[in-house]
């Protein structure tokens, strides 16, 4: 079912022309907020979810503006 999913995303995309820098940006940004999200914004247990080094996420929210809201 998600690789069905995935196909349709990315086959409309392609069509839409969006090129794969912008697609990669956007998936990396919306997938870091989603896990930042579920952890309540505990960033080490975010960098969990993601597989990624807290120190990898720290700078990634911060190139991408990501902050908790209030």
């Amino acid at each position: 079912m998600m690789r069905e999913d995935l196909e349709r995303l990315i086959q409309s995309m392609i069509e839409r022309g969006i090129l794969f820098d912008d697609a990669q940006r956007e998936f990396e940004r919306m997938f870091i907020a989603r896990a930042l999200a579920k952890s309540n914004f505990n960033v080490c247990k975010a960098a969990k979810i993601t597989g990624l080094h807290r120190n990898t996420l720290s700078r990634k929210m911060a190139s991408y503006k990501i902050r908790k809201a209030g």
